[in-house]
């Protein structure tokens, strides 16, 4: 078994082009895993475990532990497709028959709609690191002038190399899951702040020591590539010079993004390709809209919705 997860994760890796921190998560599921078939005794008699005498009894019961443990729906949801994932590169492997875990439903979580900034909140955000002297505050209202102008990943974002942007045309390119690549446009503010940022960089960078990183967009104060946790430092200080309530992270401001791209008028479609969403359905999880707006939207839109034509008043013909 501990042979199998090394393999599939070496896949992962090489061959789907998984992050780092998808990895991570994938082998912390998968060694859970591992270490309960151990617990139960389904080791041979030297410990080892042998992948095809796991069936689905054995997967269902996993579930049942970390329900014991504590773990929401949520956390189960993604072991169980860890698991899935496993065992449908083993079947391709030949290495088991058929999936133990194939069958089995994923325990549903209750659905929350995703925190998002309304206007007003977005501009106090943005205006909080003038607070801040010095290029690193330069660095930061570009950092989320960018974020809220593309709706980029953090991964994304920390990944790009000023060779990815081109400055006069407004567009980036970003390089999501998978390494799928794809173009994203982005705005005057976002391009009149990275431009300030630029006429800081050398400075920042001169302070790098060791091998040089290419470009990288994004420096630290040791003229390194930021990190992603200190992208989300940089919003979390951000959130607390704005007097923002808690809970905002660099993630809301993709779905600020993709929300205020829709209330606007833009089409799922044209924002599922500016998020880099393989799913439209996950797009629709990153969107949302007020029960309000959506009411006067259909009341708008709907032929059949207007006072007159609930009615039966034939509403005014503009073709004639």
């Amino acid at each position: 078994m501990d042979r199998l997860i090394e393999r599939y994760l070496e896949h992962l890796e090489l061959e789907r082009g998984l992050s780092e921190h998808t990895l991570r998560a994938y082998r912390s599921d998968l060694e859970s895993f591992a270490g309960f078939l151990a617990g139960e005794g389904a080791g041979a008699g030297d410990g080892q475990i042998d992948p095809r005498s796991i069936d689905a009894t054995s997967v269902r019961a996993f579930l049942a532990w970390m329900t014991r443990r504590g773990l929401s729906r949520k956390s189960q949801g993604r072991a169980l497709s860890a698991v899935r994932g496993l065992f449908r590169y083993a079947s391709r492997e030949g290495i088991v028959d058929s999936s133990p875990a194939a069958g089995i439903p994923t325990p549903k979580a209750p659905r929350t709609l995703p925190r998002h900034l309304r206007p007003h909140e977005i501009e106090a955000l943005l205006e909080a690191p003038r607070a801040r002297d010095g290029p690193l505050g330069v660095r930061d209202r570009a950092l989320l002038e960018l974020l809220y102008a593309t709706g980029l990943r953090v991964s994304e974002l920390v990944s790009l190399d000023w060779r990815d942007l081109d400055l006069d045309g407004r567009v980036l390119r970003a390089f999501g899951k998978g390494g799928k690549e794809r173009m994203v446009p982005y705005g005057r503010a976002a391009a009149a702040a990275l431009r300030e940022w630029l006429e800081e960089w050398d400075s920042v960078r001169a302070q790098a020591t060791g091998a040089a990183d290419g470009e990288p967009v994004w420096l630290n104060y040791q003229g390194g590539r930021l990190s992603a946790r200190s992208v989300r430092r940089v919003v979390d200080r951000s959130v607390e010079g704005a007097a923002l309530a808690a809970g905002v992270h660099p993630h809301t401001l993709r779905h600020t993004f993709a929300t205020h791209l829709l209330e606007l008028g833009a089409d799922l479609r044209s924002i599922q390709e500016l998020l880099g969403h393989a799913s439209l359905s996950t797009t629709q999880r990153y969107t949302h809209l007020d029960v309000d707006r959506l009411l006067t939207v259909y009341r708008q839109s709907h032929p059949r919705a207007r006072s007159d034509d609930a009615a039966g008043v034939e509403p005014e013909r503009t073709d004639r």
